[in-house]
Formats: C-alpha cells, sequence, structure tokens
C-alpha cells in the first residue's frame, strides 16, 4: 500500500467508500505477525510496527462504527473517533498477556466512539455521569425492541439494567427530548404559530442592561471629576464644600462653619459660592 493509502487510511477524509476499500485492503495479521510488531513497538519503540497494527485492524473499525449509525451522525467521524481508540489501544497494548489486538482493543474503540455520540448527539448532554452513559446506550438498544415503555416494561428493564425505575423515566424522557433552534428558521413557520423559539421568550423586555452599564460607567466618570477637582481646592474650601453638600447627614450651617474659622457668614457664604464655582469649572474641562 503506497503512502497516500496510508494516510488515506488513518484519517477518513473525502470518499468515504475509498477510505473503507483502504481499510479492508491492508492484510490481516496472523498473530505470530502481530506478536512480533507488538515487541517491536514495546522494547525498541518502533513507530512503524504500530503503524503497520493500526493499518491492520482499521477495518475492525469500520465495523464496529458502523453499529452506530443510528444516532443520526456522520460515519466518517464515528470510524475517525474509533480511529483514535484504536491508536490508544496499541500505545497500551500488552503482547504478554496471550490476547489478540482486535480483542484487546474493542475497549478502547467503543469508549471513543461513545464520548464523540454523548458529545454529538444533542446540543443539551443527555449523559453526563459513567451509570448514566452506560443506562443511554443500552436503554437505547432496549427501545428499539420494546418502543415506548409502559410502567411494567420500565420495571423489567431497571431490573435488567441493574438502575431504579425513575433513572429509566429520566433516562427515557432526555433521549425523547428533541432541540430547539434559538431563533426562528422561517417567516412562515412564524406566522402559523409552528415555532415558538426561545429567542421570543428568553428576552428580559424588563431588564435594560445597557442603560445600566452606561448609567453606572457616568456615575464613575462624575465620581471621579469631583475627587479631582476637590483636590484642587484649598482645605477650608473643600472642607466647607464637603460639610454643606457632601456629607448625607448633620449638614453643617453657614454660621457653624463661621464660628469655627472666626468670620462672618456672609464671608463663608462667599468661599463657599467661589469653591463652587472652581469645581464647575474643573468638572466640565
Amino acid at each position: 500500500m503506497t503512502e497516500e493509502m496510508q494516510t488515506l487510511a488513518i484519517a477518513p477524509m473525502g470518499n468515504l467508500d475509498a477510505y473503507i476499500r483502504a481499510a479492508n485492503n491492508w492484510p490481516i495479521l496472523t498473530a505470530q505477525e502481530e506478536k512480533a510488531l507488538a515487541e517491536r513497538l514495546h522494547y525498541k519503540g518502533d513507530l512503524d510496527a504500530a503503524k503497520t497494527l493500526i493499518l491492520s485492524h482499521l477495518r475492525f473499525v469500520v465495523h464496529i462504527a458502523r453499529n452506530y449509525s443510528g444516532y443520526g451522525l456522520p460515519q466518517a467521524d464515528l470510524i475517525q473517533e474509533g480511529n483514535i481508540g484504536l491508536m490508544k489501544a496499541v500505545r497500551r497494548f500488552n503482547h504478554e498477556i496471550g490476547v489478540r489486538l482486535v480483542s484487546f482493543a474493542v475497549h478502547w474503540i467503543k469508549a471513543e466512539i461513545h464520548e464523540y455520540v454523548l458529545r454529538n448527539w444533542r446540543i443539551v448532554k443527555v449523559a453526563t455521569t459513567k451509570a448514566q452513559r452506560k443506562l443511554f446506550f443500552n436503554l437505547r438498544k432496549t427501545k428499539k425492541r420494546l418502543g415506548w415503555f409502559n410502567q411494567d416494561e420500565v420495571e423489567m428493564v431497571a431490573r435488567e439494567l441493574g438502575v431504579t425505575s425513575k433513572d429509566v423515566r429520566e433516562m427515557e424522557s432526555r433521549m425523547a427530548a428533541q432541540d430547539i433552534m434559538f431563533d426562528i428558521s422561517s417567516d412562515e413557520e412564524a406566522s402559523e404559530g409552528k415555532i415558538i423559539a426561545p429567542v421570543l421568550y428568553l428576552q428580559d423586555k424588563t431588564s435594560n442592561f445597557a442603560g445600566s452599564i452606561e448609567e453606572d460607567n457616568w456615575d464613575t466618570h462624575a465620581s471621579d471629576k469631583l475627587n479631582d477637582a476637590m483636590l484642587s481646592l484649598d482645605e477650608r474650601s473643600r472642607y466647607i464644600i464637603q460639610s454643606r453638600w457632601l456629607d448625607d447627614e448633620n449638614k453643617t450651617t453657614l454660621q457653624e462653619l463661621a464660628n469655627r474659622y472666626g468670620v462672618s457668614a456672609e464671608r463663608v457664604r462667599q468661599l463657599e459660592k467661589n469653591a463652587m464655582k472652581k469645581l464647575r469649572i474643573a468638572i466640565e474641562d
């Protein structure tokens, strides 16, 4: 097999039929050949031996991937995920345990395909724990045979799979749910009321989020400008403005300030007026 065909076999791209033909054309290894290649990989790190082990087992990945065609996912993607599992199996294969690579690799191939199916079958994950994943695949096989479950069938499946009836019902409900488009696919569907897309009811029209951010930014800006302007005043003028306008409680009178600084109330009013004028100019700059 040419280098081009080897590359095609490792990564199924383009024509799927051509890939499958390339995988099936690679000769199956005898037990002695497989053992010799595994020894070369294990003891010498021979990557050519690893490639031969992988290429000679691609046909088995194709066979396993076909069992998952009912999920509506691209067959090429299922095969590619299975190939990843095969590569992991080759890396971990111990030729001394006395089993053929294909028997050892089945677990790794299926595990990668399972992960891919669960990630892509629905936008929202239907199974996240190990127990839920096992229930998902076993339950789907059973549903092909029985259809929608009645209570007796739920209890029977729960016993067979070693889970509770509640687990079976919950997973059955998740599997029956369909993804909904966030937006409306066409004006016709919207006008006829066929689809109630989430875009129509998820928006909180009572909230003006952008306006709130803009207002907060302006408040922060104004506060910063005021602080900078206050620092430009002399200490007495700053205290007068602070005590007359910025303190929330016990605002100081003109007479109290006059007594504090030993001047007339009119003089305090003039100082306050001049300070306010300076603040206005500083803030507007």
